[in-house]
């Protein structure tokens, strides 16, 4: 019997999530997923059974009733991706749900507040707008012949009358380029870019908004402004042609339902009586170039009601064939403001900001007559470093201009900002400004932008350098998480690349919540993918031009597309991405197993970077001089060897039989090959690197015999660089987390404490700020590396957060409990640390873990969310020491002791808070 009389159970539900969004507009998910966490003050609680409620009214759900579904009672201890299972849903209809649930003792809880999501246009027949723009200027044969000048921003109205008081209005929008959407005079939403990258001839996401408080009984009117974006403007690494890859021709498609308070109807749409204006205020807008804004150019009024449009022409219309989907991933926006903390002058009249941290984005800057000339031109250019006079260092940027420009013109103080560009940058150069003018240190806002996932993650330590370290790689997360995970956000690159994406992802998921994020990206992969089943390099894929050299089916790189759904999978529980994506991953490893019949992956191997940017690239004097590289040939048979295992396991996870063992004993096989081709009895991995010790050891196909013997061989790599990394973007990860598995947590701690070049350490002695392409992008005494290839701001070797988070923190993921179901608590410390902190707010909720080492006593705290379970690792010289919250941990009967071994303590516990001591003598080797 359920408790009557307002009693209600232990625990209650928050946080509620559709589709790992709150609250989401929009989405064309047929049977969307359902997530929650929980809140409770009583430890060892769960959930047990939930009921789950939608209806197609927020007063029906009040009085508890789902007219769309209403799931019963169901006995399951799920709480994350529960697929909805109701009627059939439909276009342009918002729902409501809520839920309550059961805790331990079968005792339900309070309904939940009420969450909501509305469902875009789920047909194509649904979409009734056209495509509108200009009317194109070239033909279409000549257009690649011609170099692309940037042209100005197009300005599209339309004007329609409103009768009676808006019940709702949810305008559905998207473009061939990026746009900005105004009403009656005011800015719509708060994100940028939009929409975001994909690959535009398979897919184009719209946006929706809901502008139901927009509108005003009488005239109305709908502003966009239309800009190159990633369709029509320059996109790196496409040499001859690196504008316009997808298109040339912006173009736009709004489609707005308006319900009124009667429940009539009206729409407006994208259609030939909309007006166009291609002369307004922003000259040129372009991620690489910059934009360019004048001052003399403005239309006042241009989306309100009261403005003349007579001298607009009409718009063209045209017909296009272009799949719409919903967006269903966290906009960009600006995420943070930064207040510059220095100003110098190299030069008179030429002004360099100093914003004292590397980030994406762009400036907002205050002008006035006071300060400007009429039609002055104001420069804005970004740069991430200073030349040694104190000038500008913008080589880096390669044909990236980076610049912006204001042209002055009124006698009101104005703030202005772009809005269809970015830059990477810590550094900004002002000039123009009236001659004896010094601008004040507020006269700029660094406005940084990213793809607006919500950090879960938090760390801190006792030593200052480790949390810079940490802040420097969040913040080269955020930087390069623009539509795509970027490999920089600065020169003219920032492309998906997918090596530096696989390496990092784990990394960048304890930091963020990622889950919206990657499904979206995983989606680009998988539209890339060629026909026979190669992965590309990088997604979206913008060397496809078979004249041009293609970046495609590269091991690491091209295998991110098989490792990459899997920590998905293992981070968020998230079984429908295997689903979706185990054709698409299957069909890739077949390919290089059709290349390669003898299971050594010699053929096919596309570019081939390999370990890249690892010693062998590195340009100092006191760098040992040696062969680093690891044989092409082995690094990429490892990785061979590592996606056939992966597919095994996403086979098992599907149920499907055959394919499990099928791709497990092909494994089995490219393992027995890779020992007898490449590994000597002595233990010796071909190359005798310390990424082919590393990358064997971590991918787990070194025979057991061995194992022992390459340990040692790893640790002899190391000394003979002097103990420091020769690894690159691929095996530094791998390399300090088996360094700790092996017992050499002290070598793996002196690694990461290493001031010597090259080092992460190094790295914040020269003042970074965010995480460097190369080991050595600036070296004291030598200066910058090559301006080819030399970015400051490239998460790659970031990837060492993961080491961060799972041996100083100490939080482990379990594989066989996806999602945080299950998890392990084993921080390892080392050197000289006293204390840890840190939280990670899983999908099931926030774990939280601090420990501290003083006057012998090793203390540790941990909360465990509700609907969880934990092992936890607890140092101790004795056991019979080992006490929670003051009670010795052996009287406590909802602690289970699991074992103890080489004086580390094992027990599993439920959900809550606990506070363990122990004595604690020794260091961690």
């Amino acid at each position: 019997m359920e408790k009557q009389n307002n009693e209600f159970g232990k625990i209650r539900p928050k946080t509620l999530r559709c589709e790992y969004l709150i609250n989401p507009l929009g989405i064309d998910v047929l049977k969307p997923r359902f997530s929650w966490i929980f809140e409770s003050k009583e430890c060892n609680q769960k959930q047990t059974s939930y009921h789950i409620l939608v209806s197609s009214n927020g007063n029906l759900l009040k009085k508890n009733e789902g007219d769309i579904w209403d799931s019963g009672k169901v006995n399951s201890e799920k709480n994350v991706n529960i697929k909805y299972d109701g009627k059939p849903l439909e276009s342009r209809k918002m729902y409501y749900w809520k839920l309550k649930v059961w805790d331990r003792d079968g005792n339900p809880s309070e309904w939940s507040k009420i969450s909501k999501w509305s469902m875009g246009l789920l047909k194509s027949s649904d979409w009734k707008a056209e495509w509108i723009g200009a009317r194109p200027k070239r033909l279409k044969w000549l257009r690649k012949k011609i170099p692309k000048r940037l042209e100005p921003c197009y300005m599209l109205r339309k004007s329609f009358f409103i009768e009676e008081k808006v019940k709702n209005a949810l305008v559905y929008i998207s473009a061939l380029g990026e746009y900005e959407l105004y009403i009656n005079g005011k800015k719509v939403g708060d994100r940028y870019l939009a929409p975001e990258w994909t690959v535009y001839d398979k897919r184009v996401q719209y946006q929706t908004y809901d502008i139901s408080d927009f509108l005003n009984i009488g005239q109305n009117v709908i502003g966009v402004i239309l800009a190159d974006g990633w369709y029509a403007g320059h996109i790196g690494l496409t040499l001859l042609y690196n504008h316009s890859v997808y298109g040339f021709d912006r173009r736009l498609i709004l489609q707005l339902p308006i319900v009124f308070a009667d429940d009539t109807k009206i729409e407006i749409l994208s259609n030939s009586s909309w007006k166009i204006y291609k002369d307004g205020p922003i000259r040129r807008a372009d991620h690489f170039k910059g934009e360019t804004y004048d001052l003399r150019k403005e239309l006042l009024g241009w989306s309100t009601p009261n403005f003349d449009d007579s001298d607009w022409e009409n718009v063209h219309v045209e017909r296009k064939k272009v799949k719409l989907v919903a967006q269903m991933n966290e906009p960009i926006r600006i995420v943070d403001q930064i207040k510059p903390i220095e100003i110098t002058e190299p030069k008179p009249g030429i002004f360099i900001y100093n914003l004292g941290q590397n980030i994406a984005g762009w400036c907002k800057i205050k002008l006035n007559s006071t300060i400007c000339d009429q039609e002055a031109i104001i420069r804005l250019r970004y740069g991430e470093m200073l030349k040694e006079n104190g000038s500008l260092y913008t080589r880096n940027l390669k044909t990236a201009r980076a610049t912006d420009k204001y042209i002055f013109a009124g006698d009101e103080e104005r703030e202005l900002h772009p809005h269809f560009t970015y830059h990477g940058f810590q550094y900004v150069e002002v000039s123009g400004l009236k001659e004896g003018i010094k601008p004040p240190l507020e006269f700029i806002t660094g406005c940084a932008i990213a793809s607006d996932t919500p950090v879960v993650g938090s760390f801190e330590c006792s030593d200052r350098s480790i949390n810079k370290l940490w802040s420097n790689i969040i913040w080269s997360q955020r930087g390069n998480l623009i539509s795509v995970p970027t490999d920089c956000p600065q020169r003219d690159e920032r492309l998906g690349w997918m090596g530096d994406a696989q390496v990092f992802c784990q990394t960048s998921m304890y930091n963020m919540d990622m889950a919206a994020f990657y499904n979206k990206w995983i989606k680009d992969i998988r539209d890339d993918q060629t026909k026979n089943g190669r992965y590309p390099d990088i997604a979206p894929n913008t060397r496809k031009n078979k004249k041009i050299i293609r970046l495609i089916g590269a091991p690491a790189w091209a295998d991110c597309g098989v490792i990459l759904p899997w920590k998905v999978y293992l981070n968020y529980n998230d079984r429908r991405i295997i689903k979706e994506h185990y054709t698409s991953a299957k069909k890739w490893v077949d390919f290089v197993h059709s290349k390669n019949p003898d299971l050594i992956w010699r053929h096919y191997r596309g570019r081939d970077y390999s370990d890249w940017l690892n010693g062998n690239k590195i340009k100092a004097k006191s760098y040992p001089k040696r062969d680093a590289s690891i044989p092409k040939i082995v690094f990429a048979t490892l990785f061979f060897y590592n996606s056939t295992i992966l597919i095994s396991k996403m086979a098992k996870i599907l149920e499907n039989s055959n394919d499990f063992h099928y791709y497990k004993d092909l494994a089995a096989n490219i393992k027995e090959k890779f020992n007898n081709q490449f590994v000597s009895t002595d233990g010796i991995v071909h190359g005798n690197t310390q990424a082919g010790y590393a990358l064997a050891l971590y991918f787990n196909i070194l025979d057991k015999e061995t194992q022992t013997k390459s340990i040692q061989n790893m640790i002899k790599a190391l000394e003979r660089y002097d103990n420091r990394l020769s690894t690159g973007f691929v095996s530094t990860l791998p390399l300090m987390l088996e360094l700790t598995r092996s017992g050499n947590n002290d070598i793996a701690y002196e690694l990461l404490f290493s001031r010597k070049f090259p080092s992460w350490f190094y790295m914040i002695d020269q003042g970074a700020t965010t995480m460097w392409e190369r080991w050595d992008g600036y070296v004291k005494g030598r200066g910058f590396q090559s301006w080819i290839m030399n970015s400051f701001n490239h998460y790659a070797y970031g990837s060492v957060g993961e080491w961060i988070y799972r041996i100083i923190l100490g939080l482990n993921l379990l594989e066989e409990n996806p999602g945080f179901s299950k998890f392990i608590i084993n921080p390892q410390p080392g050197s000289h640390l006293k204390w840890a902190k840190g939280s990670y707010k899983s999908i099931r909720g926030e774990i939280s873990i601090s420990w501290k080492i003083k006057n012998n006593i090793y203390s540790l705290k941990v909360e465990i969310p509700c609907n969880t379970t934990a092992i936890v690792n607890i140092l101790a010289d004795k056991i019979d020491s080992i006490k929670e919250n003051g009670t010795p941990i052996e009287d406590l009967k909802n602690i289970k002791f699991l074992s103890y071994d080489d004086n580390i303590a094992k027990y599993e516990i439920s959900s809550g808070e606990y506070k363990f001591q122990s004595s604690w003598r020794k260091n961690m080797k």
